[in-house]
C-alpha cells in the first residue's frame, strides 16, 4: 500500500512538470515596448495591413526638430523601405514656433495585423491616434490616417 502512495505522487510530479515546460515552451515571448527615442527622435514599431491577411513591419518616426510625424513599411517581397508618409504636428497639434513641447508615443493592437500609433503631447494636453495603410488612389507607397484627436487635459482657462 505504501508503494502505491509513492508511485501516485511520482506520477502527479512528472505530469505537473510535463505541463509546466509545454506551458512554459508553448508560450512565445511578448516585448513589452516597440519603442525608442534618442535626442529629438522616437521611433516605434508594429504591424500594417497593406495587403489582407498580409501584415507587414510599420516604422513609425517623430521628429521634434522639423515637428513631423513620419511612417513607412517594409515591402516583404522585396525587402526593401518604401517612400516615407508624412504629417506635420506642428499643425495637428495647434504648436507655436519655439513651443516647449514633449511628445510620447507608442504602439498598440487595435486589430489583427494591424497596429495604432498613439501620441500624446504632455504641454497641450492632446492625444491622437493614427494608423497607416495603402494610399487610397490604389498608387504605391502608404499614407498616415488620423482617426481622432482629443485632449487628455482640457486647455486651461483664462
Amino acid at each position: 500500500m505504501k508503494d502505491y502512495g509513492r508511485l501516485f505522487w511520482m506520477i502527479v510530479g512528472a505530469a505537473l512538470g510535463v505541463a509546466a515546460t509545454l506551458y512554459i515552451v508553448s508560450s512565445p515571448p511578448q516585448a513589452l515596448a516597440y519603442n525608442d527615442r534618442y535626442d529629438d527622435y522616437i521611433l516605434c514599431t508594429g504591424p500594417v495591413e497593406i495587403l489582407p491577411k498580409t501584415p507587414t513591419d510599420g516604422v513609425w518616426m517623430l521628429d521634434y526638430k522639423a515637428g513631423k510625424l513620419m511612417g513607412t513599411v517594409i515591402d516583404r517581397l522585396r525587402g526593401k523601405i518604401l517612400d516615407w508618409a508624412e504629417v506635420d504636428l506642428t499643425n495637428e497639434f495647434a504648436i507655436q514656433p519655439r513651443q516647449n513641447v514633449h511628445f510620447m508615443m507608442t504602439t498598440g493592437t487595435i486589430t489583427t495585423g494591424q497596429a495604432a500609433l498613439y501620441v500624446a503631447e504632455t504641454t497641450t494636453g492632446k492625444f491622437g491616434v493614427y494608423t497607416m495603410g495603402p494610399r487610397p488612389d490604389h498608387q504605391p507607397g502608404i499614407v498616415i490616417r488620423r482617426h481622432d484627436l482629443t485632449w487628455f487635459r482640457p486647455p486651461a482657462k483664462n
